[in-house]
């Protein structure tokens, strides 16, 4: 199988600067898709729509849009859309976020994430579908909207514009349950803190998820893409220093002391006693410390640092770590050609 590669974008900063000659490259250079997030600044998917106006093969991807920012019909309309814009090149990947930013930033409950993400996918697939107006008696989500507040003359709609039904649909999760939920579900995982041999401890979950499913499904009908940094350097050493910064602030900073799942992932690595001093420090507002607290393996093992040949080596365990493909975020344009000859070599 060969080994796809995408690139990731990520938000803005303070300014909203697309690095079109770099997708431009990637398209070139045969990568299969490009991906944009938000947090909460620019969003993920209008950058998307420029991207595809200016390349012809390249998928166009969200990692992620976050769940509680877009009802599902909205959802399903943005990247209907899209898809209607650059025909059969659109992925929705979806996350949860966490409780923080959705009712501090987006002013919703943050509910039940698992029968949330169950009911937002199911109604996105009834829109892309257009079996009929589309109705959902959901758990945390229905249509017609029947709760508090409700006039009760809310009606069934199928959508105007006739969507390719067959979108895929990727998540962004990361404990056993919702893993499994996006194997009975999706068509991909965005898998959080995925190094290689990760992949083993959800092995089960994901088995259980495709037989939940039924129909068949199996590993051949199911994308896993990973996130991996490269940077092509001499300095190791500082290399591994540059990412420390964003890893203290989402291991530390990005959801509440007691709920954040991108320090639960930190610990699931092995990394507890770090994970603890991290969010420790962070939260004192000892942001550099926080970031000095970083191990350099944990860095180091969740990307592709150093001279050529050493990634080169260390690629290996990466195209045979289970993903079907890797999402790249490159510090140089040498990265991204690095990673296409490594893949073309893994052919």
């Amino acid at each position: 199988m060969t080994l796809k590669l995408g690139l990731i974008l990520g938000y803005s900063g303070p300014e909203l600067k697309i690095p079109l000659a770099t997708v431009k490259l990637a398209e070139r250079l045969g990568y299969d898709a490009v991906f944009t997030a938000e947090a909460y600044g620019s969003d993920a998917i209008t950058p998307l729509a420029w991207i595809a106006a200016q390349t012809d093969r390249i998928r166009l991807g969200t990692a992620v849009i976050q769940l509680a920012g877009r009802t599902p019909a909205m959802a399903a309309m943005q990247i209907g859309t899209l898809d209607a814009l650059a025909p059969g090149r659109a992925i929705c990947g979806i996350g949860v976020s966490g409780p923080q930013i959705v009712e501090g930033w987006y002013g919703q409950p943050w509910g039940r994430p698992y029968w949330r993400i169950r009911d937002y996918v199911t109604i996105m697939r009834k829109i892309f579908r257009r079996e009929g107006p589309v109705s959902h008696d959901g758990r945390e989500i229905s249509l017609p909207y029947t709760g508090e507040g409700a006039l009760g003359i809310g009606k069934p709609l199928q959508s105007i514009l006739h969507m390719n039904p067959d979108i895929p649909i990727w998540l962004g999760t990361g404990t056993e349950t919702n893993v499994r939920l996006t194997a009975e579900i999706a068509d991909g995982w965005i898998p959080l803190n995925f190094v290689p041999g990760s992949l083993e401890s959800y092995r089960t979950h994901i088995e259980e998820g495709f037989a939940r499913a039924g129909g068949g499904k199996s590993w051949g009908d199911f994308e896993i893409r990973p996130m991996v940094s490269v940077v092509v350097t001499d300095d190791i050493r500082s290399a591994l220093q540059m990412p420390k910064p964003n890893v203290a602030l989402y291991v530390g900073g990005m959801g509440h002391k007691d709920k954040n799942f991108h320090k639960d992932m930190m610990v699931r690595r092995g990394y507890g006693e770090a994970a603890e001093r991290i969010q420790e420090l962070y939260l004192s507002g000892r942001k550099a410390e926080a970031a000095e607290a970083v191990p350099d393996e944990y860095i180091d093992e969740g990307g592709l640092v150093g001279p050529r040949q050493r990634i080169r080596e260390r690629f290996a365990d990466w195209a045979e770590s289970g993903a079907t493909g890797l999402t790249v975020w490159a510090s140089s344009d040498e990265g991204i050609e690095l990673l296409a000859e490594l893949a073309r070599e893994q052919t």
